[in-house]
C-alpha cells in the first residue's frame, strides 16, 4: 500500500489525511482479494471434490481386485508357509512366537515368510505391503472392538 501511495503522491489531495487514505486503500484491497479468492475457492472445491470422487471409485475397484488377488495367493501358498504367514499377519505373532508355537526354529519361520512374500509379491507386485495393511491391519482393529 505504501508503494501505491508513493506512485499516486502527485494526485493526492493534501486536504485529506494519509491515514484515512491508507485505511480505505487497505480495506478495498482486502475486499478485492477476498472476492477473488472466494470465487476461485468455490470452483476449486468443486473440482477437487469431483477428482476425489473419480479417484476414490477407481481406487476402490483396484483395491478390491488387489485384495481378492492377495487372498487367492495366500490360499495358494504351501501349507506350512501359509500357516506361518497367517499367524504372522492375521494373528500378529512375531517370528519367535510362531517358532515356539509350531516347535520350529526362527530361521525356519523366516525362510517360510520370505517364500510367502516372494510368491505373493510375484503375483501382486510392489503394492503388497499396503494391501496387507489394508487386509490384515483393518481386520485386527475390528477384532479388538
Amino acid at each position: 500500500m505504501f508503494l501505491k501511495l508513493w506512485q499516486k503522491r502527485d494526485k493526492l489531495n493534501t486536504k485529506f489525511s494519509i491515514k484515512g487514505f491508507l485505511y480505505r486503500s487497505i480495506y478495498n484491497e482486502f475486499i478485492d482479494q477476498y472476492r477473488k479468492k472466494t470465487n476461485l475457492t468455490i470452483v476449486e472445491e468443486q473440482y477437487i471434490n469431483k477428482l476425489k470422487t473419480i479417484a476414490t471409485d477407481e481406487l476402490s475397484d483396484k483395491t478390491a481386485n488387489l485384495i481378492a488377488l492377495v487372498k487367492k495367493e495366500i490360499q495358494n501358498l504351501p501349507p506350512k508357509c501359509k500357516q506361518m504367514f497367517l499367524l504372522s499377519k492375521k494373528e500378529g505373532l512375531t517370528n519367535l512366537e510362531i517358532a515356539e508355537y509350531l516347535n520350529v526354529t526362527t530361521k525356519a519361520v523366516e525362510r517360510q515368510m520370505t517364500i510367502a512374500f516372494s510368491l505373493i509379491r510375484r503375483k501382486v507386485g510392489d503394492k503388497l505391503d499396503s494391501i496387507l495393511f489394508l487386509f490384515f491391519g483393518i481386520n485386527k482393529k475390528l477384532k479388538s472392538f
